[in-house]
């Protein structure tokens, strides 16, 4: 089990990382999921022994081994800038780790060739990295961290420079592969959708903080504040401030781009709020612009633009505020156009002046 105590990071008046606390199980798939300069890879790097806390612990199984280097550590980590041995062919690349570690020759060519075999990097093997496309690269240093089977591996963005169709092929092998490892893994992403797709935990980070840590699917559906709500949509989080008076909420904003606005019926789960101010938020693809059942909510707002990407069209509105819809499909509409946007009152979420969840209710089941 690898544990951080309330780890932190500062560089001259600089905070990197501050008061981080986290416990990731052996056998576990851990996402660092936030944008960039969020902190991810200072965490690895204190995860890894490269870099150590100004203040805080870190514990490998028990042990403190704040102040103990890499090299010491029985740890694997692949960046999104790979790294290879030129003067290597891939098949010693790869083997590199164990035969450091003194593993006999048949196990050596064993573990190459099923780990080669799994990264599609076969008929490759007899070549030098140089030879290679830079996605190949980043697939023989991905297999160097899989083959040295570390007890921590840490992949910092590690599919980022490959192609859409291996890219998502190893998003679909990933978890079986760390599943099967025993090892702790650790990815990074600043990609929502990749975090998902990888399930394991989560946890979302801003400005060197963690925002929120648990299993992913539960940290998408009960986000704990509105900073986590943000980091784990694309595209965008749609939100205004609005106020709650009894069972409506009312824009708050006194030049709402919508003057005629209607009241929002509330939710039921958040029927115990008290009255007051709260930040209405909800995730673009919950947005319609057709009507699914009697009791969707209306809004009428004006096109800003569109951008159609063949399947999926994204269309800027002008609702409470300028709101995001992804709409499945061709929807060429021009600048100004009114339109009538629908959702589903369920899938309002509301955070309190704090920026916190206003309740924990279950949300998003199906979503």
């Amino acid at each position: 089990m690898l544990e951080l105590r309330s780890v932190g990071k500062r560089v001259g008046e600089e905070t990197h990382l501050a008061d981080i606390s986290l416990r990731l199980e052996p056998g576990s798939l851990n996402v660092l999921l936030g944008p960039t300069l969020s902190g991810k890879t200072s965490l690895m790097r204190l995860m890894a022994g490269l870099d150590k806390p100004t203040s805080g612990t870190v514990h490998m199984d028990g042990k403190d081994v704040t102040g103990v280097p890499v090299r010491k550590r029985d740890v694997a980590m692949v960046y999104q800038q790979f790294i290879n041995y030129p003067a290597l062919s891939v098949f010693e690349n790869i083997a590199s780790p164990l035969r450091i570690a003194g593993k006999p020759k048949a196990e050596i060519r064993a573990t190459v060739e099923r780990v080669a075999a799994l990264l599609k990097l076969t008929p490759y093997l007899d070549r030098q990295p140089l030879q290679l496309s830079g996605g190949q690269q980043q697939r023989t240093a991905l297999a160097r961290a899989l083959a040295k089977n570390a007890r921590l591996v840490l992949l910092d963005e590690p599919l980022a420079n490959l192609d859409y169709k291996l890219r998502e092929e190893l998003r679909a092998e990933l978890p079986k592969i760390f599943a099967e490892s025993g090892a702790i893994f650790v990815y990074a992403t600043a990609e929502p959708e990749e975090a998902l797709l990888l399930g394991g935990h989560t946890a979302t980070m801003k400005e060197g903080r963690v925002t929120q840590f648990g299993p992913t699917v539960d940290v998408y559906r009960r986000p704990n504040t509105l900073d986590t709500a943000r980091t784990l949509s694309d595209p965008p989080l749609n939100y205004a401030w609005v106020r709650k008076s009894g069972r409506r909420l009312l824009p708050e904003l006194a030049d709402a781009r919508q003057p005629d606005f209607d009241e929002i019926p509330l939710p039921e789960h958040y029927a115990g709020l008290g009255d007051g101010r709260y930040a209405l938020a909800i995730r673009p693809h919950h947005l319609r612009l057709h009507r699914e059942g009697p009791n969707d909510v209306e809004l009428t707002g004006s096109v800003v633009s569109t951008e159609i990407t063949g399947s999926e069209t994204f269309l800027h509105v002008d609702l409470i505020d300028r709101w995001i819809i992804l709409a499945p499909g061709i929807h060429d509409l021009e600048p100004k156009a009114m339109v009538s946007v629908y959702f589903s009152r369920q899938d309002i979420m509301l955070f309190g002046d704090d920026l916190k969840a206003a309740d924990t209710a279950p949300l998003f089941e199906g979503a």
